[in-house]
């Protein structure tokens, strides 16, 4: 396929890039060990290190379930209803919040469920004393149910969506009831995909950093990574920041080494909006109820996104798109979502290369085949060591250095960098893998390499993916408040960071206009990547 110089480059490249990798990483878990921490503070098991680890895993586990819990029967409800009206409208916007910075959704649930919030006037207008208190567990709960719920919802139709079409014929034929027919066809699909589902959406909970910092609401209900941000921002405690980031990996090994036992989920993408014959639930009870279930599900993320969109265009949003400190946040943001995006998007294809490159080879060796399985688990290592946990060693390794303003944008574009990382490696590895399969013979037989074949078979055949890569990178990289929170200072603001010192200093007004402009600009990007997908996806439909 390859020549032996192209070969040779394609895996030392590979190797370079993830060698880069293990050394940002290693590095920043280094930081961690060092021994030169207080000897006062550096005990470990503490009541208040259990106490967050406690509520860490109490969240996460709550947040599961109740997601899991209410995705199944929206997902049964859109399955057996291929016909409902909007349903591919309804399973787009589900991908919404996929795209949304944290930050914004904890807004748009803040305008509709917070003390001053729609629930609580429609309360008060009832005669209700008691408003419903968004802030503490409960909020956080919401929070994660609103992201996950969709992602659940999606991957679990998608499944159901996949069942032969015979199925349902037999099931019809056979004049089985809704309850045998879930026990029989619809639980056996859902039951293989939902334990790593769970897994999944533990680990977002379990990792979650900002909507548990802006809905959290005091010292009660705080998650491990909180918990780090604040003893380095606030009380400026290394041992205890150093104590509860070796926790935060221990927990994230533990959902890693379950996640990694369990068959993946199943992509949503390839056959949502696709309508199959089904000739169940046709009674008035089975439709009322479906109908019910999916119009709950659609209000619960249609109220905050348009509370996000109503709160927005009633600020001043001109003055803010004029103002000095909203343009030097923009530019900020850019310049980091832009190198991240770039620099993820070339250590994936360096990885993905050297593996694919190992594959080709007819006789690879150990030393190949080694190197190949550690390539694949460079996005494993990136979701080891969250980025708050990075940011802290990181933190703790340059503490006795002067931090400049650039200093800081490397470390965040570095740390964001490696957080698109597992994301960009999803999206480009089946296109790749699929273009060398379709491509590698011919134009080895042609002769064309080098930058010729890069240029003229690569090119056209690994331009959309990459740019949908990119698109995801950067909407990421945007919206992300966890690696700026360390480092974020007068000379170093991104739009995340502006948009949370506004809500922080209770300029609600201006927050409400940043988390419009700041959404749209996320979501643009995600459907400017995800179009071209959708377009073939649905002409196959």
């Amino acid at each position: 396929m390859l020549t032996t110089a192209e070969r040779r480059t394609a895996i030392g490249t590979g190797l370079s890039a993830f060698a880069a990798l293990v050394v940002f990483v290693a590095l920043a878990v280094y930081a961690l060990f060092r021994p030169d921490l207080p000897p006062s503070q550096t005990s470990f098991w503490t009541p208040y290190t259990m106490r967050v680890l406690r509520f860490t895993l109490l969240q996460a586990g709550l947040s599961t379930l109740l997601s899991i819990g209410l995705a199944v029967p929206v997902a049964l409800a859109l399955a057996r209803r291929p016909r409902f009206p909007g349903r591919l409208w309804i399973l787009r916007l589900m991908a919404v919040p996929m795209g949304l910075p944290a930050l914004v959704a904890a807004l748009g649930l803040i305008t509709v469920w917070g003390t001053q919030g729609m629930v609580n006037d429609l309360l008060l207008g009832f005669g209700l004393d008691e408003p419903v208190n968004i802030y503490g567990l409960g909020g956080i709960l919401l929070a994660h149910v609103f992201f996950n719920l969709p992602l659940a919802c999606r991957l679990m139709v998608a499944s159901l969506d996949r069942l032969p079409g015979e199925y349902w014929m037999l099931a019809a034929q056979l004049g089985m009831k809704p309850a045998v027919i879930f026990l029989r066809i619809e639980w056996p699909a859902l039951s293989r995909i939902l334990p790593g589902i769970g897994t999944l959406i533990f680990m977002l909970c379990a990792t979650s950093f900002t909507l548990v910092l802006v809905l959290g609401g005091g010292p009660a209900a705080t998650t491990l990574e909180v918990a780090i941000y604040q003893a380095l921002r606030f009380d400026f405690d290394p041992a205890r920041a150093m104590t509860l980031a070796l926790l935060q990996i221990g927990v994230t090994a533990v959902v890693l080494a379950v996640l990694s036992l369990l068959p993946a989920a199943e992509e949503a993408s390839v056959t949502t909006g696709r309508r199959s014959r089904r000739l169940d639930g046709r009674g008035t009870a089975s439709v009322i109820w479906d109908a019910v279930m999916i119009c709950c599900a659609t209000l619960m993320l249609l109220l905050p996104l348009g509370a996000i969109v109503w709160a927005g265009v009633r600020a001043d949003l001109t003055g803010l798109l004029t103002s000095t400190a909203f343009r030097q946040a923009l530019a900020t943001s850019t310049m980091v979502a832009l190198s991240s995006s770039i620099a993820a998007l070339l250590l994936s294809v360096a990885i993905i290369g050297a593996r694919l490159t190992v594959r080709e080879t007819k006789t690879p060796g150990k030393p190949l085949l080694a190197l190949s399985a550690a390539l694949g688990t460079a996005p494993l290592l990136v979701l080891l060591v969250p980025p708050v946990v990075l940011g802290t060693g990181w933190f703790l390794l340059l503490r006795p250095l002067a931090s400049g303003s650039s200093l800081t944008a490397g470390l965040v574009v570095s740390i964001n960098t490696l957080m698109a990382l597992p994301f960009v490696i999803r999206v480009l590895e089946p296109a790749m893998q699929e273009h060398r399969r379709k491509t590698g013979r011919l134009t080895a037989s042609l002769g064309i390499s080098g930058w010729a074949r890069i240029w003229r078979i690569d090119r056209p055949a690994l331009i959309r993916p990459a740019l949908l890569a990119l698109s995801f990178a950067m909407s990421l990289s945007l919206g992300d408040l966890g690696a700026v929170a360390l480092f974020a200072s007068n000379d170093f603001v991104t739009l995340p960071w502006h948009l949370y010192s506004r809500l922080s200093s209770y300029r609600t007004a201006d927050a409400d206009g940043l988390a419009l402009l700041l959404g749209a600009l996320c979501l643009v990007l995600t459907l400017i990547g995800t179009s071209g997908y959708e377009r073939r996806g649905n002409s196959h439909g």
